[in-house]
């Protein structure tokens, strides 16, 4: 994917989730939940996102990823962290 992904961030129902809308789909096997980082140790971008401190389960759908946090954090203080791991993940040159 080129650097020049577009990030919208979108809020939920739930306080506690938000939505990172990409401008583009996101490669992978189609929609995936994960609600840990055991679970999410086979997909690269997901393996990234639970890096970030406080995430605590993903959705994967098309061009969007649903991030629930842990109800401590404020969005905030985690937006930032989110989209750069986003844009890591998806920058990454992809192995042959």
């Amino acid at each position: 994917m080129s650097e020049d992904v577009q990030i919208t961030v979108e809020g939920t129902p739930n306080p506690n989730a938000a939505k990172f809308v990409l401008d583009r789909d996101i490669p992978g096997e189609g929609s995936r939940s994960y609600f840990d980082a055991d679970e999410a140790t086979d997909d690269p971008l997901a393996s990234r996102l639970f890096e970030v401190d406080g995430v605590r389960a993903l959705l994967i759908v098309e061009n969007f990823v649903t991030v629930t946090k842990d109800e401590e954090l404020e969005w905030p203080d985690l937006v930032d962290d989110v989209e750069e791991a986003l844009l890591d993940a998806l920058t990454l040159p992809e192995e042959a």
